[in-house]
C-alpha cells in the first residue's frame, strides 16, 4: 500500500470525519494526553494575551485540549480536510478561537500569518509529504523564543513497541475502520507510524530546523513508546544572542 499524502489523503479525511470522533473515543487517554502536551508548551497565565497555532486540527480535539489549559490565548486552528473543519467548527467554542481550512505547507496563501507565541501540532508531521519543509515554516511563523510541541505517533525503536502498535491496529482500529468503510485511511495509519522517524530521529528533525531546547518527553499509558511530545522553541533576537 502507498501512503496517501496531500488531496489524497484529505479526502480520506473527509469520508473519515463522520466516524472520527467516534473511533477516537475508543482510544483511553486520547484526550488527557493532548491536554498533557498542551501543558508541555509551558505558556503562562494560562496563554492570556498569546497567539497559538493549531496546526492540523482534526475534527477538534487538539483545540479543545489548547483552549482548556490555554483560556486567555486567541487559537487559529488549521487543517486541511474540509469534512474535518465542518465537524469542528459545528462544536461550541469560546470566543477567541477560529478555524481555517489550509495544507499545513501553505499558511500563508490562506491568510494564516504569524508571529505566534506558540504552535501545537498533533498527529501532523507524518502525514505531510515533507516534514522538514513544514518545520522550517512552523519556525518561521514563531515569534522569537516562541514554543513548538508536536504530539506525534513516533516509536521508540524498540522491537516491542513495534509490536504493540501493529497489534492495536490490526486487533482492533483496522476491523472497525473497514466496516466503518474507512479501511483505506487506518491501513495509512499503521504504515504511516511504521514507516515514519523514531523518536530519536524527529528529535533531530526539529533541531536541524533551527529550534533549540528539543526534548522528548513519553506519554503514559499504553502509548508509551509509541507516542511523544516534542518540545522546543525559536531562538531569540540577534540581541538576545540568539539564544
Amino acid at each position: 500500500m502507498t501512503l496517501l499524502r496531500d488531496e489524497d489523503l484529505a479526502a480520506a479525511f473527509d469520508h473519515a470525519s463522520r466516524s472520527y470522533d467516534t473511533l477516537v473515543a475508543a482510544n483511553p487517554g486520547y484526550h488527557g494526553q493532548l491536554r498533557r502536551s498542551a501543558r508541555r508548551l509551558g505558556l503562562p497565565d494560562g496563554g492570556a494575551g498569546l497567539r497559538v497555532l493549531d496546526l492540523g486540527c482534526g475534527t477538534g480535539a487538539s483545540t479543545a485540549a489548547l483552549a482548556t489549559v490555554l483560556p486567555g490565548a486567541e487559537i487559529t486552528a488549521v487543517d486541511a480536510s474540509a469534512g474535518m473543519l465542518e465537524r469542528a467548527a459545528r462544536k461550541p467554542w469560546r470566543n477567541g478561537v477560529t478555524f481555517v481550512q489550509a495544507p499545513a505547507e501553505r499558511l500563508a496563501e490562506a491568510g494564516v500569518r504569524g508571529p505566534f507565541d506558540a504552535v501545537f501540532a498533533a498527529y501532523l508531521f507524518r502525514n505531510v509529504a515533507d516534514p522538514d519543509a513544514v518545520l522550517s515554516a512552523v519556525r518561521d511563523a514563531l515569534a522569537p523564543r516562541g514554543r513548538l510541541a508536536v504530539h506525534e505517533y513516533t516509536l521508540s525503536g524498540h522491537a516491542a513497541h513495534r509490536a504493540v502498535w501493529t497489534g492495536v491496529c490490526r486487533g482492533l482500529v483496522l476491523p472497525v475502520a473497514t466496516l466503518l468503510g474507512d479501511g483505506p485511511l487506518y491501513r495509512h495509519l499503521w504504515r504511516s507510524v511504521v514507516e515514519f522517524d523514531t523518536a530519536d530521529r524527529f528529535a533531530e528533525r526539529v533541531r536541524a530546523a533551527g529550534l533549540r531546547d528539543v526534548r522528548v518527553l513519553p506519554l503514559p499509558g499504553w502509548q508509551t513508546g509509541i507516542t511523544h511530545t516534542f518540545v522546543a522553541r525559536r531562538p531569540g533576537t540577534a540581541a538576545e544572542g540568539g539564544r
